[in-house]
């Protein structure tokens, strides 16, 4: 099925979508004979979520665990006395997962783990002017969570879907609990045993290095359901041991005070042996990322009819607002001017939204009379989601008349719902909690002279621009699709977005452990994929 249409995006870069990428010496990247410096790199292990996992196009599959970041270190790493490095690999290039040979359903009857996304450039006459839409790639999947048949110790630790307290949590990986949503399926692939703790799988490795990626999912999960969540801050009982009426969902925003405690865990466990050295990496604002910063908040055109139409339906609204300032307890004229609804003729009108954080008028006016819900336009401040697109201009009932003018649809007549767009406030949120979580991943760095910060914050913005990053032989930019950074999923990076981690990572290391590590060239790395 389609995943969402582009918005304003054509594809007009030269797509690479055969080749994979190799170990090589990145040429002009590297300078003077390859050394390990102060650090060893006998037994590396990487431990993270998907990002760390090789997690691309919405999937874990074959080619992108092949190329993760780990994976491209650990072909360096080889060069000055690096180790084996086995991943747990899934069975095929599409990207899904099965239990006991099933699909694993969600409580709708959806398959929760699709096949992998694939840019489909084919036309389809039904379709006319519509623009190439990524889709999940049809076939099989094979990848098996029950009985995977895979034991023993594995480098990469990187679980899709991983928060930072479910590196201590026992049971993650336990298979008895994918079905009904209590375990992780990717590491119930691999953990050691059904009750195996993540980070003591990771720690009885003794790594002499390892890279720690961890915290993402703690504001990421809130921030790609649109907000859809509970911000925890204040709230450090996760797993409701104190109020088991408070514990923490699935899409809520991690409390700092209790992500610091459980990082200092993870760091601990890992440094046990004093030797042991790191890279520790921190959290990216998420408004540098495709997947937030692809749809425009003003991406509707009309015409004068049209826009006189609007004008005229909602005006009834506007007036019921404006009558309520000084009557409704915290409606201020500011708050009512902005929820007052201007259409123009015109490309650039902004989408109709609903803002949970506005004063709730329909106490005052119910709806049964003159519907004022918290409905708003919205601005340059409000992040929609990528999967939005797909709806936007859509009949909000499907059963309507696609004919009829006063049919509801999405984002024109008919307000987009929470899950579709990233208010401002909910923004705040986020980027409140991640710089406290990235405070006290520097904090860690700083503590110890065996452990290292990437600033992958500051590299993603960077990467934002759109001049992005030139890594000497290329460039890349972190737009959909033609960005060269990121997969078709608007999230995680491609194999040549994961190469140029692994180059970043390694300027740590070479600046901070006395090494000269030899970098790889991303050019030589896939981007996206066609159908």
């Amino acid at each position: 099925k389609q995943f969402f249409k582009l918005a304003g995006v054509i594809i007009t870069c030269a797509v690479i979508s055969a080749c994979s990428s190799s170990n090589n010496s990145g040429g002009s990247l590297n300078k003077g004979k390859a050394s390990s410096g102060d650090a060893d790199f006998s037994k590396y292990v990487a431990i993270g979520d998907s990002l760390t996992a090789g997690y691309a196009d919405g999937a874990l599959y074959l080619f992108g665990q092949q190329n993760s970041f780990p994976a491209v270190l650990a072909k360096q790493f080889a060069e000055v006395g690096g180790g084996a490095f086995e991943q747990p690999l899934v069975s095929d290039n599409f990207g899904g997962l099965v239990f006991d040979g099933a699909p694993i359903l969600d409580s709708d009857g959806n398959d929760r783990f699709e096949n992998r996304l694939v840019l489909n450039t084919d036309p389809d006459p039904t379709m006319e002017g519509e623009l190439p839409s990524p889709e999940r790639l049809a076939g099989t999947a094979t990848t098996e969570v029950n009985g995977s048949g895979l034991t023993g110790e594995f480098n990469n630790m990187g679980v899709p879907g991983a928060k930072s307290f479910h590196l201590l949590a026992a049971g993650l990986g336990n298979p008895a609990g994918v079905l009904p949503e209590l375990s992780n399926p990717y590491f119930a692939r691999f953990a050691s045993a059904p009750g195996a703790v993540l980070i003591a799988d990771a720690a009885m490795q003794q790594p002499s290095f390892f890279t720690l990626w961890i915290g993402n999912n703690d504001v990421l999960s809130f921030a790609t359901s649109g907000g859809v969540g509970v911000d925890q801050l204040g709230n450090p009982d996760i797993a409701g041991d104190i109020d088991p009426n408070n514990k923490y969902g699935s899409n809520d925003i991690t409390d700092p005070t209790a992500f610091a405690g459980v990082y200092a865990q993870i760091v601990g466990a890992l440094t046990a042996n004093p030797a042991t050295k790191g890279v520790l990496i921190n959290i990216p604002d998420v408004s540098t990322i495709p997947f937030f910063t692809t749809v425009p908040f003003n991406p509707v055109p009309l015409d004068q009819a049209s826009a006189d139409g609007l004008n005229a339906a909602f005006a009834a609204y506007n007036a019921g607002v404006q009558s309520l300032v000084g009557i409704a307890p915290g409606l201020t004229q500011e708050e009512a001017d902005a929820r007052t609804l201007t259409f123009v003729a015109g490309e650039e009108n902004a989408l109709l939204i609903i803002d949970e954080d506005l004063t709730d008028l329909t106490q005052i006016n119910p709806p049964s009379t003159l519907p004022l819900i918290n409905m708003r336009q919205a601005t340059n401040d409000d992040l929609i989601i990528l999967p939005t697109s797909a709806k936007i201009g859509e009949l909000v009932d499907p059963n309507d008349d696609p004919k009829d003018p006063t049919s509801p649809r999405w984002g024109i007549s008919g307000a987009l719902e929470d899950g579709d767009v990233l208010t401002a406030d909910e923004i705040q949120a986020i980027d409140t909690a991640r710089t406290a979580f990235n405070a006290t991943i520097k904090a860690a760095a700083d503590a110890d002279p065996n452990l290292v910060l990437l600033d992958a914050s500051a590299l993603m913005t960077q990467l934002s621009t759109a001049e992005g990053i030139d890594f000497g032989t290329g460039s890349i930019n972190s737009k959909f699709a033609t960005g060269g950074a990121f997969s078709l999923d608007g999230v995680h990076p491609t194999a040549r977005g994961y190469a140029f981690i692994a180059d970043s990572i390694i300027d740590e290391i070479n600046a901070g452990f006395n090494a000269n590590v030899f970098k790889v060239d991303p050019a030589l790395s896939t981007t996206i994929f066609l159908k």
